[in-house]
């Protein structure tokens, strides 16, 4: 971290720190440090921990829902994510929207998860997969008050490429969706 300080004079003061417990403060015109002040001990920090683990594993898709008719998070709806392609149609995967939104962790049929479903296909296909998530909007805003009584979004996920987030941003006549992060 460096902080200068510039005056209307050529002089510039520079504050290093070099670390966490020592501060050094000199010119930069004559390299010196300011008399009597060569260093300052500041406060010890509390010394950092490594967080714990998070309590489980995030799933390799996840997805949220905005609605736009409120700008807000679009909480209780229900929706279902399926495996298209390869092996598929499989029992799909079930899960409703959080006070925020979001779709964190999916039920399945039997105790079956998502993450043994990628844990399967890496180890006897690892190609692409064609998955389907489903939106129950009529649910959500009224059958009378929407143009979509579902949302469906296909899309292709490669099973060594990591987490897929995808975002719904919601209205009664219209939608989008992208690839989040």
């Amino acid at each position: 971290m460096l902080m200068a300080i510039v005056r209307t004079t050529p002089v510039i003061e520079v504050a290093a720190v070099v670390r966490p417990s020592l501060r050094l403060d000199f010119n930069m015109t004559t390299g010196a440090a300011p008399a009597g002040l060569e260093e300052t001990v500041m406060n010890e920090p509390t010394p950092l921990t490594a967080a714990p683990p998070p309590a489980t594993a995030r799933e390799p898709i996840t997805c949220h829902v905005l609605d736009l008719t409120t700008g807000r998070p679009a909480a209780s709806v229900a929706v279902s994510l399926t495996l298209l392609r390869p092996f598929g149609p499989s029992a799909p995967l079930t899960a409703v929207t959080s006070s925020d939104g979001r779709i964190n962790k999916w039920n399945g049929e039997a105790g079956s998860s998502l993450s043994e479903i990628f844990t399967n296909l890496q180890e006897h296909d690892g190609g692409q997969m064609v998955w389907s998530l489903k939106f129950d909007t009529g649910a959500y805003f009224g059958i009378d008050r929407t143009f979509f009584p579902e949302v469906e979004v296909k899309f292709f996920v490669d099973a060594k490429s990591g987490h897929y987030h995808v975002p719904l941003l919601l209205g009664p006549w219209s939608f989008t969706t992208y690839r989040g992060s």
